[in-house]
């Protein structure tokens, strides 16, 4: 299995964000290797956003931040499900065309559910890798990882093969199932044209709406109640591996 170091380069130089991760060799006269800690998830993100503050200008970062606090203003953190509601059932089809449904894979034990806004957002490649390699984990602990996305089908597949990842990716055109888990929010008219100009979000998404869903994060018991719920308006803050496995592990 390929390292979470490797796995980071490599999404780091497919998303512009260079950056140099070193590791030292222990000299050869060492009697023993010492093992580095790896890093959280949302380490490697905060080192994402300082590297964006660092380099970005000041009216784009504000820009984003009137886009951030406008989401906060609309309630969505108090509408969206949260733990003890019931997890509306739903069929998506997969990033190969296969139907899934919710309630068939909650036969066979929990469900991670867990949002990205698309492949063109790096904070949601880092966190998609970062998944894919605690992937081995979640299995053991009985849990059931899907990555819903509002992009179409072909944009999905190609996210899933860059990544090579091994769980299902689900395209929720027009958030219809974000919606019925109330994640949903619109951009701000200025965050919306620039993402617009910059990517060309109306491509990805095969729509005009400029809505994204939350990078919301759940974990849904075999009785379809909702037993973990992480909810931020901030893209840049996602669920901790940790997190969902102790969700996981008291669902035992």
């Amino acid at each position: 299995m390929k390292s979470i170091s490797f796995l980071l380069f490599t999404l780091f130089a497919l998303t512009a964000c260079k950056q140099d991760m070193p590791t030292q060799e222990p000299e050869e006269t060492a009697p023993t290797a010492t093992t580095e800690e790896q890093p959280t998830l949302g380490a490697i993100l905060n080192e994402k956003k300082a590297a964006f503050l660092e380099k970005a200008d000041s009216e784009k970062i504000a820009s984003y931040d009137a886009g951030l606090k406008a989401v906060e203003e609309s309630g969505i953190l108090s509408s969206a499900l949260n733990v003890g509601d019931k997890a509306h059932d739903f069929t998506l089809n997969n990033q190969t065309g296969a139907a899934v449904k919710l309630s068939d894979l909650l036969k066979n034990g929990p469900v991670i559910l867990t949002w990205y806004r698309g492949g063109w957002c790096p904070y949601c490649n880092i966190t998609l890798a970062f998944l894919q390699e605690k992937l081995p984990e979640f299995k053991a602990a009985g849990g059931q990882l899907i990555a819903l996305t509002p992009e179409l089908p072909d944009s999905s597949m190609s996210t899933t093969e860059k990544h090579a990842l091994e769980f299902d990716v689900l395209s929720d055109v027009g958030n219809k199932v974000a919606r019925n888990f109330g994640v949903v929010f619109k951009l701000t008219a200025d965050v919306a044209a620039r993402y617009q100009k910059g990517f060309n979000l109306h491509a990805y998404n095969g729509d005009e709406t400029d809505e994204l869903p939350l990078a919301a994060t759940y974990v849904i018991g075999t009785d379809g109640i909702i037993h973990y719920a992480f909810l931020d308006v901030d893209y840049r803050n996602r669920a901790e591996p940790s997190a969902i496995l102790a969700a996981l592990n008291k669902l035992k």
